[in-house]
């Protein structure tokens, strides 16, 4: 009891900080603070549902440190039963961690993954890559129906923009990083965003979108690009979707009778959502919408326009996709390749009798999936930005802790973990002295080569460390024309 009592009396006071809405209390960890579930936007509810995220109202006294602030409202997909579980409505917080609230210090803003309908930012602020002299922030977003649904009614109040709310959310929290990291140490003109999955996909889309200009300085795309190969929905197809809505939720096409609906209704809706073009509607809310206000055109084109900014790239050997035998050829090969279909039939050797399994890419289900909706993508984006001058470069990870196949999301545990693995590959140094400099190369880390349009070098992740290469899965991305 005496040596308990020893501890709590040396532990350190809690520390606090005054931001732009109130004082924030965090908690004291070793070597860092802490700061959890701050809001930077008010709460999404009621008449403020699928509209522009709004300001918070400022608060008396201080603000707790929150480490249970609810996830953003989504559905159970089992993979997100925790996030599911404190889901709420009322989650446009952010976290921080900092080694200390005074200095100077890059600022690295981290967008969760889900694909857009689930997950959350919970833990990110357990990683320790501020040892390394950086602040961390996660920001959560709105998610699914909630967050990327486009309805008339909401267009009408908007002159014809709908959709993408959770982009805007993004955008806020960014906003709030500008105006208050300095009072957490951090740097708000040397900030970097960088996620996985839908998060790296709405980083890129940051990127090109005009309202996030001047809000972030550089970004770390780990296996996300836009619109993951899918063609880009036009507002007008994506209207559609808010229709769909309406009809199961029986509102009469009203944008005001949607916003009395019970969350568990919307939620419950959000499953049976559709998008005839779509392979499977887990793709409902990755497929990039043109709202008209955050994307005010083809992402494509708002990035050619986009300010020059440094890039990293990348993607995973193996990703996911369909299981062996899954997958119906003659189908996905003609919507995703048009009149290659017969050529890449070819290339994955499909009616090659002696084809056996690739050890690390995996079964063709396997390869095609990720080469459609990561690699090659990944790739086009490259060109695209090295293309017009912006400092790219690019990598292909292929490790995981138990020394099998790699799979998607492995590499977040290199990057935000509290340890190295074997092999130790160092992405977190990389991606440090890249948010400190503009450029992942450091002293004592094997060179990474930029990456250009002519020679499309690469780096690989993998057992035998770091390997540079040159163009990745050709011919087979060449007969692919999406970003």
């Amino acid at each position: 009891m005496l040596a308990a009592l020893a501890l709590l009396l040396a532990a350190p006071d809690a520390p606090q900080v005054s931001t732009s809405d109130g004082i924030v209390a965090g908690s004291a960890m070793p070597g860092a603070s802490i700061f959890r579930g701050i809001p930077f936007a008010a709460p999404p509810t009621g008449d403020l549902r699928w509209k522009a995220p709004q300001p918070v109202t400022p608060w008396q006294g201080v603000r707790a440190d929150k480490p249970d602030a609810p996830a953003c409202l989504q559905n159970d997909y089992g993979w997100n039963r925790g996030d599911y579980l404190r889901s709420a409505e009322d989650c446009l917080t952010l976290d921080v961690r900092t080694p200390d609230v005074a200095g100077k210090r890059p600022v690295m803003v981290w967008i969760h993954g889900g694909s857009n309908r689930a997950g959350s930012a919970r833990g990110t602020v357990q990683s320790r890559i501020t040892d390394q002299g950086v602040v961390l922030v996660a920001v959560q977003y709105r998610l699914g129906i909630f967050g990327f649904l486009p309805h008339r009614g909401a267009a009408a109040e908007t002159a014809g923009t709908a959709g993408n709310y959770g982009l805007m959310d993004q955008i806020a929290a960014l906003k709030w990083v500008r105006a208050n990291i300095a009072k957490f140490g951090g740097d708000p003109a040397n900030v970097t965003i960088f996620g996985e999955t839908a998060g790296s996909q709405d980083a890129s889309l940051l990127l090109a979108a005009p309202q996030a200009r001047g809000l972030f300085a550089k970004a770390i795309l780990e296996s996300g690009t836009p619109g993951f190969g899918m063609p880009f929905r036009p507002l007008a197809e994506a209207l559609a979707i808010g229709d769909q809505a309406d009809k199961l939720l029986d509102t009469g096409g009203s944008i005001a009778e949607l916003r009395k609906r019970p969350a568990q209704a919307l939620l419950a809706a959000d499953l049976k959502l559709a998008d005839a073009s779509l392979f499977t509607n887990d793709y409902l809310w990755l497929r990039t919408t043109i709202d008209g206000a955050v994307l005010p055109r083809s992402p494509r084109d708002l990035l050619a326009m986009a300010p020059k900014r440094p890039v990293i790239i990348g993607s995973n050997r193996a990703e996911f996709g369909p299981g062996p035998g899954e997958a119906d050829w003659p189908v996905v090969l003609a919507k995703t390749f048009g009149t290659n279909a017969a050529r890449a039939r070819a290339f994955y050797r499909l009616d090659d009798p002696a084809r056996t399994d690739d050890p690390r890419l995996g079964p063709p289900e396997l390869e095609y999936s990720t080469d459609w909706i990561f690699r090659c993508p990944a790739g086009r984006l490259a060109d695209l930005l090295a293309g017009k001058g912006a400092p790219v470069w690019r990598y292909e990870f292929d490790a995981a802790r138990d020394g099998g196949r790699t799979s998607h999301a492995a590499e977040i545990d290199y990057v935000l973990g509290t340890a190295h693995f074997a092999p130790d590959l160092q992405l977190q140094d990389y991606w440090v002295g890249f948010a400190k400099t503009g450029d992942p190369n450091r002293a004592g880390l094997p060179p990474w080569p930029r990456f250009d349009p002519q020679g499309q070098r690469h780096v690989l992740f993998d057992a035998a460390g770091v390997t540079p290469g040159g163009k990745l899965r050709e011919p087979i991305c060449s007969m692919l024309e999406a970003l």
